[in-house]
């Protein structure tokens, strides 16, 4: 792999990281398990590790904005995950504010583009 290869993977890994919560949040207005998580995400074009998302729900739940239940019922016992209400007002500011940057780095790209465009 070379350097330059080598950067762009860092970066992305960085770029995901930040669009992992929000893309987590997204899925929870309906409870899910881990690994059902991992599959929606997954089908859905945002692939999610469980070492990845494990801490991150545990940690969203520590923080207020997902509440969680045991299921026993169906053999294997199965931690789900919904969003609390204080969840649901977080991921709507997220939402918001992710449409916002869209926009503006839509906007940035575009003219990055035009700009290239004219000077080759």
């Amino acid at each position: 792999m070379s350097e330059v290869d080598e950067l762009v993977d860092k970066l992305l890994q960085e770029l995901r990281r930040g669009t992992i919560t929000i893309g987590v949040l997204s899925q929870l207005d309906k409870p899910q398990y881990g690994y059902s998580l991992v599959s929606i995400l997954s089908d859905k074009g945002m692939h999610v590790e469980p070492g990845t998302l494990y801490p991150l729900l545990r940690r969203l739940e520590k923080q207020g904005l997902l509440e969680s239940k045991w299921d026993t019922n169906e053999g294997r016992p199965r931690k789900y995950y919904l969003l609390s209400r204080k969840g649901k007002e977080v991921f709507a500011q997220l939402k918001n504010e992710w449409k916002s940057i869209v926009g503006n780095m839509e906007g940035l790209l575009r003219e990055s583009e035009e700009t290239n465009d004219g000077n080759g």
